[in-house]
């Protein structure tokens, strides 16, 4: 298990990349299909998965960048696919709802290594050592 949690931050960070590259593409083909960015829900949905799964894979602002699209992905699943059916299974919300779950994560753990906020809060350490 000592293996496992040296490797925590870099486990973290590589599900943190993966899913939000998932997240951009969902939003690259909504505009791609033309999604008019000023239409709702689709819209700022299309925003949402472009800039907030940007941010993610590059983790900037991860657990706000996250927390957004968490609240985004319940609305989705709450608005879009619940009313047709209860169950995820049923209504064909399984991946809103991974997405919820997933970004509701990473909103607490943070963007864990090889992140802008990491380098960010690196650099504030050290700036505050020194100082």
């Amino acid at each position: 298990m000592e293996f496992l949690e040296q490797r925590r931050e870099h486990a973290l960070a590589l599900f943190r990349i993966v899913i939000g590259l998932f997240f951009v593409m969902h939003g690259v083909q909504k505009v791609m299909k033309g999604t008019e960015l000023l239409s709702w829900p689709g819209g700022p949905m299309s925003l949402i998965e472009l800039i907030g799964g940007g941010l993610i894979v590059i983790g900037l602002w991860t657990r706000w960048a996250a927390l957004l699209s968490s609240g985004a992905m319940a609305y989705a699943y709450f608005v879009v696919h619940q009313p047709k059916a209860l169950l995820p299974i049923q209504n064909g919300g399984e991946l809103a709802a991974i997405y919820s779950w997933a970004f509701l994560l990473l909103a607490f753990t943070g963007a864990g290594a090889w992140s802008i906020d990491k380098l960010r809060q690196s650099s504030k350490q050290r700036t505050l050592t020194t100082a």
